[in-house]
């Protein structure tokens, strides 16, 4: 799935373009406000805009504009004057929804959008520009919670066609590398209870992966670990998974943890490494923006060709990769090594 951009080949396509940061950053302060879980929690699953006057403790000037502009970008439906969800935002933008993607969104406004506003300082410099280093995320327990939900909106979506993706069968234990809070994991042993959880993540992490263990109700089903994988050394398990973690790293960096990931996989299992991979042929504008989110706020990360993961895994060791499409945007190498 593409997004379609506007046709450049015109003055008004050129400025429909230029001007998309205003209908994203609409939608960012609509989550920010929780609009859309109030909505989707008012007595008659919708409101006027005199209602979400009252329920936001808005101001009121513009309101009906921001509301309107928001079900012309169809992620609210207006009838009669009442604003409801579209069927996309009930199952993905209301806080209390098993599929909320909000977390992400979030972080998007906090952190990203801040940042993409110094791409031309990023650009010239090479330096990132969020101002705030994942160390010091992990000493703030709200902006590390902020982190989390960012994680755990991609793991909502992707848990399930990973899980679809790869045979579990035969197996007995899965790994999670920078799992953060364990909320794929708990997918995965939820959905293959043969298997033995385990998740490494720095120390800070431990007790949000208590606090979700006891929240799904698998409490002893996922192991958490702290430590950082490039100093300590990683659990061992038949399969380890690396999933939106190597594009934090630069070329050297992601070498190395897959040479390190061949050492915590068990003779006869399996590196599942995905992320948002670039093809040869700038197609994905999705990717590109994520590659370019890795320049504004990690000190040389990207995203990378799957060539380039299968190189590092053939030079590891690993027998035999497989690259597959997963999902919408991701790619998903899985490197097996002989019994």
């Amino acid at each position: 799935m593409t997004t379609i951009p506007p046709d450049v080949s015109t003055a008004a396509g050129i400025l429909r373009l230029g001007n998309a940061f205003c209908d994203a950053k609409a939608l960012l302060t609509a989550v920010e406000l929780d609009l859309f879980t109030q909505l989707q929690e008012a007595p008659s699953g919708g409101a006027t805009a005199e209602e979400i006057k009252g329920l936001l403790s808005l101001h009121g000037r513009g309101l009906s504009d921001f509301l309107d502009l928001l079900v012309a970008l169809k992620v609210l439906q207006r009838t009669d004057g009442v604003y409801r969800n579209a069927p996309g935002t009930a199952k993905h933008l209301v806080r209390t929804g098993d599929a909320y993607v909000g977390g992400f969104l979030l972080r998007s406004s906090r952190n990203l959008y801040p940042a993409w506003g110094r791409l031309e300082e990023a650009l010239r410099t090479g330096k990132q520009q969020s101002g705030s280093h994942y160390d010091e995320v992990t000493q703030n327990p709200a902006i590390l919670r902020q982190f989390i939900g960012s994680m755990d909106a991609f793991t909502n979506v992707l848990g399930a066609q990973l899980i679809e993706a790869f045979d579990w069968s035969g197996f007995t234990s899965v790994l999670d590398v920078g799992g953060a809070r364990g909320n794929l994991c708990s997918q995965i042993v939820k959905a293959q209870p043969h298997l033995a959880g385990h998740v490494f993540d720095l120390p800070e992490m431990a007790p949000f992966a208590k606090e979700l263990a006891e929240e799904l109700g698998i409490p002893g089903k996922v192991e958490f670990h702290g430590g950082s994988f490039f100093s300590d050394p990683l659990p061992q398990a038949e399969i380890v998974v690396m999933g939106h973690v190597l594009h934090d790293w630069d070329p050297s960096q992601r070498s190395y943890l897959i040479h390190k990931a061949y050492d915590a996989v068990l003779p006869g299992g399996t590196l599942l490494v995905y992320d948002r991979m670039l093809d040869d042929e700038p197609e994905h504008a999705e990717n590109l923006v994520i590659s370019l989110d890795m320049l504004l706020v990690t000190d040389g990360g990207s995203e990378y060709p799957a060539a380039e993961i299968v190189g590092y895994a053939e030079h590891a060791g690993f027998a035999g990769t497989e690259v597959k499409l997963l999902g919408d945007y991701d790619t998903l190498v899985v490197a097996r090594k002989a019994a």
